[in-house]
């Protein structure tokens, strides 16, 4: 059916496919909110860290939670930042993001395992489960701050 409108009648606009603006970033994180960010990261890897000083298992079971947190905020770092570039039209390999979440996963996996097969109590586990999802959380966030603070600074010169 043909609908005629009368000029008394108002034709939405809306529905008229325009050209997307690309979003403007302008607005800096708060201070606040990067001093949380900050303080989260090193409560989480202080935390972290000092419960594999005091824990009593073999120094090379150390070694490996140690390399697990390192690998983990190494590798949400990078799934931050490929996801940033992309979201920004920076050019991202398929490989590069892809291996990104591949590494963050696997060391949650790595986390899991270990833990699983542990001989510790359950609080122990759920206290480095804990502190490492802090720290990876953290870090994504530290990671973000810096960017967005970076970007508005060299767009404002």
């Amino acid at each position: 059916m043909d609908y005629q409108f009368s000029n008394d009648v108002s034709v939405d606009t809306k529905d008229k496919k325009e050209k997307k603006q690309p979003k403007v970033y302008d607005q800096k994180p708060t201070p606040a909110f990067i001093s949380a960010s900050w303080s989260a990261l090193f409560i989480g890897m202080i935390s972290y860290c000092i419960g594999l000083w005091n824990a009593d298992m073999l120094l090379n079971e150390k070694g490996y939670y140690f390399t697990i947190l390192l690998f983990g905020l190494f590798s949400a770092v990078s799934v931050q930042k490929s996801v940033r570039d992309r979201l920004e039209g920076i050019p991202v390999t398929e490989i590069y993001y892809g291996i990104s979440w591949f590494t963050t996963l696997t060391s949650i996996l790595l986390l899991i395992i270990g833990l699983w097969n542990a001989d510790l109590e359950l609080s122990e586990k759920g206290f480095y489960g804990m502190s490492f999802t802090l720290s990876l959380f953290a870090a994504i966030a530290v990671q973000k701050n810096t960017r967005d603070k970076k970007y508005i600074d060299d767009s404002n010169k």
